[in-house]
């Protein structure tokens, strides 16, 4: 089956579903309040996608009570939270934690998942690449030991995602949030709050079947070919909106859009993000299909998108001149966001190291 990078009928729908939810309830005023002294809480707004959308079992199987949607499904969903910046747990719960157990094969978590009943986090930290991950928690008599920095999604989640280091090798353990001891982190991303976990003595229930390494990798492969698609989105959000704000902005006289300079850099600026949103889409459909080349797709998405991500948030907070420097105007909140993911899951230089590796490319 050929690669169709073309959104279906029942993507748009789903999309026009999720857009519509987040307009109403996370529009750029509301996300600011994340910065607030007191952050505000988005609880009600994850539960919301998580249950009414049921965007919390969409890469579940219908058999464990979720929707049994794919990668590409997922990945128009991160495409509308990367463009509203939305501060909900989907990437940490119903990707990252959500893979990882489906690979395991866990079926109770997964179930609770599905309904939007429980939120889950994969304790590694967030910067962890893919075939880069040492266990740092370890598997004792009177429970689980260790300290994991800045973990992702932990402030949203009641049930922990643990990989564990034991007697014959790598673990996968579920724990409540209640049995570990949670240290928020400032995040410079606060819409996607990290925090530090330490277990001492904490009680588990072991999930893996001897194949915890494949359920971990998994995870972040998937996770690395769904950030892509928030990526894209977020560079997409500050190219249209630079855009209109060009057109708009006189000086001289004249819309700064005019002048060729400005034409240059954005013209520029389209193609790269034109060709984000070509590698993101590929690498999410290559996995919803199986494909071979998924692994060296999600790679390659990653050690594309990030940087462009990050390029197009600059370029909007630059050519918006005084106001894009502003906390009023949410230009922040998409460089924030951008100069996050652009390091999860490793960074771009990472991506590509790994991408010569698997595509034999030989080293120079």
């Amino acid at each position: 089956m050929s690669a169709d990078l073309l959104y279906t009928e029942t993507e748009q729908d789903l999309r026009a579903s999720v857009r519509r939810l987040l307009s109403e309830r996370a529009a750029a005023e509301t996300v600011m309040t994340a910065y607030d002294e007191v952050p505000a809480d988005f609880t009600g707004l994850w539960k919301s996608l998580a249950s009414e959308l049921g965007l919390a079992g969409l890469l579940i199987p219908e058999e464990f009570g979720g929707a049994g949607a794919s990668t590409r499904e997922a990945a128009v969903v991160m495409e509308e939270i990367g463009r509203a910046v939305a501060p909900v747990p989907f990437f940490t719960s119903a990707v990252l934690a959500t893979t990882a157990l489906l690979r395991a094969g866990e079926r109770e978590v997964l179930g609770r998942l599905a309904s939007g009943e429980s939120t889950a986090a994969l304790v590694i930290p967030l910067s962890t690449a893919p075939g880069t991950f040492v266990a740092s928690v370890k598997a004792t008599d009177s429970g689980l030991v260790g300290r994991v920095t800045t973990v992702a999604g932990v402030a949203e989640a009641d049930v922990l995602v643990v990989p564990v280091s034991g007697a014959s090798g790598l673990e996968l353990h579920t724990v409540r949030i209640a049995d570990a001891n949670v240290t928020p982190v400032l995040s410079l991303d606060m819409t996607r709050r990290l925090a530090d976990v330490e277990f001492s003595g904490a009680s588990s229930v072991r999930v893996d079947g001897g194949n915890a390494v494949g359920a971990v990798e998994e995870a972040l492969i998937v996770g690395s070919a769904l950030l892509a698609s928030e990526q894209f989105a977020v560079a997409q959000w500050c190219l249209e909106t630079t855009l209109s704000y060009v057109k708009e902005r006189k000086q001289f006289g004249r819309a700064i859009g005019s002048y060729q300079a400005i034409k240059h850099r954005l013209a520029d600026l389209w193609l790269e993000v034109s060709s984000a949103g070509a590698a993101a889409r590929y690498a999410a459909d290559t996995y919803a299909r199986g494909d071979e080349d998924s692994g060296v797709a999600a790679t390659l998405a990653q050690a594309f998108c990030s940087d462009v991500a990050v390029h197009a948030a600059e370029e909007c907070v630059q050519l918006h001149g005084g106001i894009g420097m502003t906390w009023e105007y949410p230009a922040h909140l998409y460089l924030k966001r951008a100069k996050s993911d652009q390091l999860t899951l490793g960074t771009a230089y990472q991506h590509r190291a790994r991408l010569g590796e698997l595509v034999d490319l030989p080293v120079s």
